[in-house]
């Protein structure tokens, strides 16, 4: 990396799904990753609660980065990195993926030249360096140009853009190593009967009647609740025990996902943490993952569930609207496989240039 790097950086600001975070080809970013993490720190302008000195948006969905390079695995053509950029914190985790960013990969790819555009629409082959999962993603480029202006409206995100197909495989254990990390459909933790899970995303589905709430409330009167928060802290700290994940005090996984019966013609209402912050929609891979719980007997969700004829997508409820998740979940194995899930989100290019971080 040339010495000019410190002063600017090429980077593209792009929306995908309901998340916003900078892309950076993983050439024009320092090779090792702590001299890496401590210049996405300045970019971001972290840490500082409105990041008023950086790209970050001061808030957790809009404080991330997408790093983006050729593969040289034979089953893909993009490897992206995801990191998780603190905002008070100064922290930077490798420890997850990001579906939403996931969105905007594709078009990137093809915005930097990595990948040639089809005449009429584009499929890259991902592979998720944070999990080594596959991902596929196809949308739009009639005429070899990408076009993000389309009629696909995303819960959570204004106005309407161009479809962008998702599919996924090999997620399951993504990052616990298994489906089902603890061996079991249903755990119990302080006395609160869990279920956890990991379909790309580790999470803890608990039932929001469980912990005293309706599972209906705006993220705004759950970031309000100190008591709930506390107990969600200590779910997440005794099941990332469980699911071998250690020590997650300091983490962004796993994720906490409240539970209640739809309301909005969905399979299920959600209401998630990240991870103790109330997320305004729902991650794309912990929809994913809430999808296939609840698909599966015994778990916690599955009797509070209005499950869909079988092969039809799973409607997952939110604050701001719903997201509809295909899984293609066998269940005559044991344990259950996941064969497929797949997904639509949007993406848009908001900016292209040069960002210049702080230097003090």
């Amino acid at each position: 990396m040339s010495s000019t790097a410190t002063i600017g950086l090429p980077c593209m600001l792009m929306r995908g799904g309901t998340s916003k975070g900078a892309y950076f080809l993983a050439g024009d970013l320092p090779a090792d990753p702590r001299e890496r993490d401590q210049l996405l720190l300045r970019v971001m302008g972290t840490p500082d609660p409105r990041q008023i000195d950086g790209l970050g948006g001061a808030h957790p969905l809009a404080s991330k980065v997408a790093v983006v390079s050729r593969s040289a695995a034979p089953d893909a053509d993009i490897d992206y990195l995801f990191l998780q950029v603190g905002v008070e914190a100064p922290t930077v985790s490798d420890r997850q993926n990001c579906g939403n960013l996931l969105a905007g990969v594709g078009p990137f790819a093809v915005e930097r030249g990595l990948v040639p555009a089809g005449d009429v629409r584009t499929r890259v082959r991902i592979r998720m360096v944070n999990s080594g999962s596959l991902a596929t993603t196809t949308f739009p480029t009639p005429g070899g140009v990408i076009d993000y202006s389309g009629e696909t409206a995303v819960s959570g995100v204004p106005g309407t853009a161009a479809p962008v197909v998702l599919d996924f495989a090999d997620t399951e254990g993504a990052v616990c190593g298994s489906l089902l990390p603890t061996g079991n459909v249903r755990d119990e933790i302080d006395g609160i009967a869990v279920t956890c899970i990991d379909n790309g995303m580790p999470v803890v589905v608990v039932a929001a009647g469980d912990l005293g709430v309706s599972g209906y409330e705006t993220p705004a009167e759950l970031a309000a609740d100190a008591v709930l928060r506390e107990r969600v802290q200590s779910l997440r700290l005794a099941a990332g025990k469980l699911m071998v994940l250690g020590d997650v005090r300091d983490a962004s996984v796993p994720k906490t996902t409240l539970v209640a019966p739809p309301r909005e013609g969905g399979a299920i209402s959600t209401r998630t943490f990240i991870p103790l912050r109330p997320h305004d929609s729902i991650g794309v891979l912990g929809a994913v993952t809430v999808a296939t719980a609840v698909l599966l007997e015994g778990t916690v969700g599955h009797d509070l569930a209005r499950l869909p004829a079988p092969g039809a997508a799973m409607g997952i409820e939110h604050p701001t609207g719903r997201l509809d998740v295909g899984i293609d979940l066998d269940t005559a194995t044991a344990p259950p496989r996941v064969h497929r899930s797949s997904l639509v989100r949007t993406a848009r290019k908001l900016f292209d240039g040069t960002v210049f971080p702080r230097t003090y």
